[in-house]
């Protein structure tokens, strides 16, 4: 069983990966109270599906981009629940943007990825299409909107946490974009989990005491 956590942004999410089918998940848009919201809702899961800490595989996270805060809450659950367990449980760190490719469907050769910043600016990544879905053309970087259009060659879909502004802005680019809808552009834990396990059957895991959070500055 996998736990995935993603706390990257406000938007948060916690799912149990079981390798055959998510047995829980939760997605919610928190007033940034990761610190008193994940544990209870971990646990809750847990219990729900009768699972104990000690039935975990291994745990994935949402490694960053994102807010500084909301990183390193998550950051610090998991490595505290991975390093309390014996043997420790191995960490899987998965970029924040690739989380929300995997729902996308491949009809555009190109996809924009977007996750909310703070003061008006996006953490954006740009991916193709390859053999396995969507890859990462480069590094993410962190613009506002004004500054990610010219970027949005087109034709060119966009997804992820796009706000009231960003939204009219996409607006106005017209057939040179096609705009993901809500839900497809929910950053679900139970992609994480999927993703994570793709690494986790090729033993690509991170330790504890060395994965650290990805910030954009």
């Amino acid at each position: 069983m996998i736990l995935a956590i993603d706390t990257a942004t406000r938007a948060t999410s916690v799912a149990l990966h079981d390798g055959q089918q998510i047995a829980a998940e939760m997605t919610w848009l928190t007033e940034n109270y990761h610190t008193v919201e994940l544990a209870p809702t971990v646990a809750g899961l847990l219990g729900r599906v009768g699972v104990r800490p000690a039935d975990l595989a291994a745990i994935a996270l949402a490694k960053g981009p994102g807010s500084f805060t909301g990183l390193r809450i998550g950051m610090s659950f998991a490595k505290g629940l991975a390093l309390s367990s014996s043997p420790p449980l191995p960490l899987i760190g998965v970029p924040t943007l690739d989380i929300i490719t995997v729902a996308q469907p491949r009809v555009l050769g190109r996809l924009c990825a977007v996750a909310q910043a703070g003061r008006g600016r996006v953490n954006a990544g740009f991916y193709r299409q390859g053999p396995e879905g969507w890859e990462a053309e480069g590094d993410p970087v962190i613009v506002n909107w004004d500054d990610l259009l010219p970027l949005l060659e087109g034709p060119i879909q966009v997804c992820g946490e796009i706000d009231r502004a960003g939204y009219e802005r996409l607006q106005t680019l017209g057939d040179r974009v096609m705009i993901a809808s809500p839900a497809a552009s929910l950053r679900r834990a139970g992609f994480l989990a999927e993703l994570a396990r793709r690494r986790l059957a090729l033993g690509v895991v991170d330790e504890a005491a060395t994965l650290a959070p990805l910030y954009l500055h």
